[in-house]
């Protein structure tokens, strides 16, 4: 009885199996017609380079001859281009631009097909795409210091910037002192850089633009709009002339005071020495200095009442942007001014009831006691003004002193710059 059950139970196994690949034979009927299953070789080693609004789909074909042609899918594979393959006997690289895509991350789809049509399994890579929003995001690297040099060059300094901001080079044209137009690429060191543009134009500036490359491996690259610098300059010889050191003039009988040379203009209110047949003040060179000064002393009582000395640029200023710097010395009372002065035009400097028309002033000191320690340590006073079109400039120095006796007030003006920022 034993054995006829385990008999039974065998026959059981035995049709279990029978059926079982019964089904499996059904199956593989199904699905592998025509025999196994064949795929293509796929594409290897896939880089995606990021570009603008597009991307450079790069990668190997290192086996397979057969393959024919590759498929790349995008966008949830709404969107595919598809390439057709002409094998090597070696590797190949393929290589296919994906163009008019949103900025942003994307994902691709590559699959490779064979000359039986026999597809390779497909190849997930992603890539960054730049337009429009990187583009309003990058800014012309700054520029700290644009200053003419001795040797007629205009030395740049560069701001710093990180090393992964992707700044690339930066573009300059400028006009060299033939007027000839230099175009030259700088290329971007990101910390301590400083350009060097040869005998460029006195007054003139430089435009430069930025370029950037978003990534390392990207494309395309990316470019800000031109902007213009212009170049710090010492001017004054060029404009200015007898304004130190050492005023030039004509000193009178007393041999220590007298007026400045041309192209100063001293008007009556600063002649505040002398007798009413000569007058004369405003310039000094004693027998105990090395050099003339802009000078006014109210020793004596002899006041200086809406005194003005000025001279007229020799030529138009250009239009821009000037600093105009005194270097003085000054020992003033209280109740007395001197006002530095920028003004338009070739008819002089307004008084002290005008000064609103002028282009910029500066008080060298203005109702209290001024004063230094010693006349061996002077100060320097400056103040920028801006004229939008060409035009002559008068600079000059308006004075209302006291004359409260001995002491009285003095003050000396040794020296004059004028710079074009």
């Amino acid at each position: 009885m034993i054995l006829n059950k385990k008999i039974i139970v065998a026959l059981v196994i035995l049709l279990v199996v029978i059926v079982s690949c019964s089904k499996m034979d059904s199956y593989k009927e199904k699905f592998e017609k025509g025999g196994p299953i064949t795929y293509a070789g796929k594409m290897d080693s896939v880089n995606v380079l990021p570009g603008r609004n597009r991307v450079v789909i790069k990668g190997l074909f290192t086996s397979d001859p057969n393959i024919v042609k590759y498929r790349v899918f995008w966008k949830s594979r709404q969107d595919s281009i598809e390439v057709p393959v002409t094998r090597s006997s070696s590797v190949d690289t393929p290589k296919i631009i994906i163009p008019n895509l949103e900025e942003g991350t994307q994902s691709f789809e590559i699959r490779t097909y064979d000359k039986l049509g026999n597809s390779s399994v497909p190849v997930y890579v992603t890539g960054n795409v730049y337009g429009d929003a990187y583009q309003s995001s990058i800014i012309n690297r700054g520029v700290v210091d644009a200053s003419l040099q001795n040797d007629g060059s205009a030395l740049i300094t560069w701001a710093d910037v990180s090393p992964d901001a992707g700044v690339l080079s930066m573009y300059i044209q400028y006009k060299d002192a033939a007027n000839n137009l230099h175009d030259t690429i700088i290329n971007s060191i990101a910390i301590g850089q400083a350009t060097s543009l040869p005998n460029i134009k006195v007054g003139s500036s430089f435009s430069y633009r930025t370029a950037f490359l978003p990534a390392p491996n990207a494309v395309d690259t990316f470019y800000t709009l031109s902007q213009t610098h212009s170049v710090k300059a010492d001017v004054t010889s060029i404009y200015l002339s007898n304004v130190g050191p050492d005023f030039k003039g004509a000193l009178s009988s007393d041999g220590r005071f007298g007026i400045l040379a041309a192209p100063w203009v001293t008007n009556d209110g600063a002649k505040n020495k002398g007798n009413a047949g000569t007058k004369y003040g405003g310039y000094q060179h004693a027998s105990w200095q090395s050099a003339g000064v802009i000078t006014w002393e109210t020793w004596n009582n002899t006041p200086v009442v809406d005194g003005k000395l000025y001279q007229v640029t020799s030529s138009p200023l250009p239009a821009g942007t000037y600093t105009i710097s005194f270097n003085y010395y000054s020992e003033i009372q209280s109740n007395s001014s001197v006002y530095v002065i920028a003004a338009s035009g070739g008819n002089g400097i307004p008084s002290s009831d005008s000064l609103s028309n002028a282009l910029g002033y500066s008080a060298l000191f203005n109702g209290a006691t001024v004063g230094t320690t010693s006349p061996n340590v002077t100060e320097t006073k400056s103040f920028n003004f801006t004229i939008s079109t060409p035009q002559l400039v008068s600079i000059g120095v308006l004075g209302n002193i006291i004359g409260n006796g001995n002491p009285g007030s003095y003050f000396e003006i040794r020296s004059i710059a004028l710079i074009q920022n």
